[in-house]
């Protein structure tokens, strides 16, 4: 005959050591852990390895932003790469013509001229829904690049602004190779932003913004201002977007308007849907993709000695394929297919059991 025991009462030490730890402490350990096997990866692999590490890193945030926006609002944006541009010209700018701020500095303010482009595109994007949305946001990412052209002197015209970055702290030259240095940098940023993201999803803020993409009418009865939401989800991805640019610039030491085509705004599309859409784990899957499917591409390309033509456009063409066919058998992309098979493991482990008990 089975007896249970008493519950602890509400006060006794047993109930108290279940208590989980505060949601922003939980998000903190878990950026430190991430950091953590970020610093490891880049000590035992080269140089080459760790630029792509890093590069997941900068899209990475420009993902979960994009995912934000799309996933949490319903907001489809074809112009992220815009923000991104604005982002890496920013950090560009002041290092040539301002060098005694930090980087940290840089950052900050290319993530505030991301916002700020981001709170004007929300201002108007607030009007505009579905296609009529997509296509102004199209807009943004075609017309933006192309200012560097008409303001040459400034922005460098189409070889953009090239400039170099002295962050290693002069105890760590010779000891830590800069690619190296810049990696952790990088992820250290993303992980201090995704935190603030992950906080603003799993919050408050992130009812209302599902709230607004499920029904914007029973939004606006419940007390929501459905314009005003819009456009701080576009501020607060925008605010990721400007971050990434200014990191690629930080990592690459350049910024050029041939990195921030429209083709760049949709494969960070196609990333959050890959990835799994309203997932910020799916941003990483997704991040990953978008670097490691044309990395591998192109080493076909090499092995198969293609034609340039052939060459430059086949990651695009294989990233294209493995996407369809991700979003056939998982429509809720790589993250919803690890939550099914999750879902899968865990009712024939039931079964299982009951099995056993019978």
């Amino acid at each position: 005959m089975r007896t249970s025991l008493p519950e602890a009462p509400a006060g006794s030490p047993a109930r108290a050591g279940k208590r989980r730890l505060p949601p922003l402490v939980l998000h903190i350990l878990a950026a430190l852990g991430a950091l953590a096997v970020v610093v490891v990866l880049s000590l035992v692999t080269d140089e080459f390895t760790n630029l792509r590490i890093a590069t997941v890193g900068y899209y990475l945030i420009a993902v979960a932003g994009l995912t934000l926006l799309t996933g949490l609002t319903g907001q489809v944006s074809l112009g992220h790469g815009a923000f991104m541009f604005i982002g890496a010209y920013t950090v560009a700018l002041l290092v040539r013509r301002v060098p005694a701020f930090p980087l940290w500095a840089d950052l900050l303010l290319a993530a505030a001229a991301g916002g700020l482009g981001g709170l004007l595109a929300g201002a108007a994007a607030a009007r505009l829904r579905g296609p009529y949305l997509a296509g102004a946001t199209l807009a943004l990412a075609v017309g933006l690049p192309a200012l560097t052209r008409r303001f040459q002197d400034f922005l460098g015209g189409s070889n953009g602004l090239s400039f170099t970055v002295h962050s290693r702290p002069a105890g760590l030259v010779g000891v830590v190779p800069e690619l190296r240095w810049q990696t952790w940098i990088v992820w250290l940023s993303v992980l201090i932003a995704l935190v603030f993201v992950v906080n603003i999803v799993r919050g408050k803020l992130g009812r209302t913004f599902r709230a607004v993409r499920d029904d914007e009418v029973a939004a606006s009865l419940s007390g929501i201002h459905v314009g005003r939401t819009k456009i701080l989800a576009f501020l607060i991805s925008a605010v990721c977007g400007g971050l990434a640019g200014g990191l690629q610039a930080f990592l690459l030491g350049t910024a050029a308007p041939g990195s921030f085509t429209p083709a760049l705004s949709l494969s960070l599309l196609a990333a959050v849907v890959l990835g799994g859409l309203g997932s910020l784990w799916g941003a990483l899957w997704g991040a990953i993709a978008l670097v490691y499917f044309q990395a591998w591409s192109e080493d076909l390309a090499d092995a198969l000695h293609l034609n340039t033509d052939v060459a430059n456009n086949l990651p695009l063409a294989v990233y294209g394929v493995i996407l369809i066919v991700v979003v056939l058998a998982f429509p809720r992309g790589i993250q919803g297919g690890f939550s099914r098979l999750r879902g899968l493991l865990r009712r024939s482990a039931e079964q299982k059991e009951t099995h056993e008990k019978h």
